[in-house]
């Protein structure tokens, strides 16, 4: 088959959509698929190159910054995502977002009569809670902003989204095409637990407690992720007997460093910026506990990676962490937005370090679920029954990949 992804970000990129775009694209090359990819340049010059087998196709693009660094705006016609259409041929379109890029190229699809599908990485609040706008604002900017999305992705063949709570949200929107839960999947021959692995030559590397028990955070520093959450939580531990990392970087790092020197952490919290992809895997398995605060995951990769390395996890019951996190198996669920109720997790599980092999096994056999090589083997399924356009799609009851659904011919 040949395969057009369009998205908006795609590698070096380190937020989840870019990470599962990059590792779809490259999956279904290795499968022996044609892939191109649709993105915006990092620069107002368009270009064409081949990486990893896959023919990526950048459009000049401004910058958004500072508003928002990482995001820029194509400025791409549609005359000329209908050339890059043409010149490529894809038999199916594949959007990764309902933005002017993803807009344009199913636009063009339709007038070539190329089928398109899409895979919903967007909540509101991943935007509303960035925006510098009121809080008796945000309901009607959710509104707006769902109007935007059902623009294009009310109109497509299909739809899929990481999860079975994602899928659920969308349904709650009455979104007209079907909607498949397929996990974003995780490379389980890089995440793995390493119990031979010299934990203190990676902590020291990053500057980090070589003995303590040592908390991580693992994704974008923004807003919505509620790391000030964890901090105020840090704060009210009763003792220094513990480090906690951030790992990462994004728009909420400054103002983070500031609430940390305010509440007086000193160096109970370590921020370690962004880390080469090469070094994550062994620096999580120098780790013991990992912490997602976050409110507004469909997945989250990050935690997928972590319990596929081994570790227990404390995530905020939001969205789709409770799928990943079962209460005293592998981990702990607490209310979001709690900093109380955190600190007392943290605690809890400080306490409970004779548990904490055997719930870091809990953790990986739930991993094992979303292994990439089967995240692959769902999409090529998809695209083929799409593309017969004779798809009858089931909203899953069961767990395999890990849900179960049908496409029945």
């Amino acid at each position: 088959m040949r395969i057009l992804i369009s998205t908006q970000t795609y590698a070096p990129g380190a937020n989840g959509q870019a990470v599962f775009t990059t590792r779809l694209a490259e999956g279904l090359a290795m499968a022996g698929h044609e892939i191109g990819v649709l993105m915006p340049a990092d620069t107002i010059r368009s270009q064409q190159s081949k990486e990893r087998d896959v023919t990526l196709y950048r459009v000049g693009a401004l910058s958004l910054s500072p508003l928002y660094p990482e995001v820029r705006l194509a400025l791409a016609s549609l005359r000329k995502v209908t050339g890059i259409m043409n010149a490529f041929r894809p038999d199916i379109v594949h959007l990764q977002d309902h933005y002017p890029l993803s807009w344009m190229a199913f636009q063009a699809a339709k007038r070539l009569h190329i089928p398109v599908m899409g895979t919903n990485h967007f909540l509101p609040e991943n935007i509303s809670r960035n925006l510098p706008i009121p809080r008796f604002t945000q309901g009607i900017v959710t509104q707006l902003l769902w109007q935007s999305w059902r623009i294009t992705y009310d109109h497509l063949a299909l739809l899929t989204t990481p999860t079975l709570t994602a899928a659920r949200i969308l349904q709650a929107q009455h979104v007209h095409p079907a909607v498949l839960p397929v996990s974003c999947g995780i490379d389980l021959s890089q995440f793995y637990p390493r119990p031979h692995m010299n934990r203190l030559t990676w902590r020291q590397k990053y500057g980090l407690a070589p003995h303590k028990p040592l908390f991580i955070f693992v994704g974008r520093v923004d807003h919505e992720k509620r790391l000030d959450v964890l901090l105020r939580a840090v704060q009210r531990l009763p003792d220094d007997d513990f480090q906690v990392a951030i790992v990462g970087k994004g728009l909420h790092l400054r103002s983070l460093h500031a609430l940390s020197q305010k509440l007086a952490l000193g160096n109970k919290v370590v921020f370690t910026g962004y880390l080469p992809a090469a070094d994550l895997p062994f620096v999580l398995n120098s780790a013991d506990i990992f912490v997602m605060p976050s409110e507004a995951e469909l997945q989250s990769i990050a935690t997928l990676e972590a319990m596929a390395s081994g570790l227990p996890v404390l995530a905020a019951n939001k969205h789709a962490l409770p799928e990943l996190v079962e209460n005293g198996h592998n981990g702990y669920l607490f209310p979001p937005g709690d900093a109380e109720a955190l600190a007392q997790r943290m605690v809890h599980l400080m306490a409970q370090r004779d548990r904490w092999a055997s719930m870091g096994r809990a953790s990986r056999q739930i991993a094992a679920h979303h292994d990439l090589a089967a995240t692959i083997g769902a999409y090529q399924a998809i695209y083929r029954q799409v593309l017969t356009a004779a798809a009858t799609v089931h909203l899953p009851t069961g767990v395999a990949l890990p849900y179960d659904f049908s496409l029945e011919p």
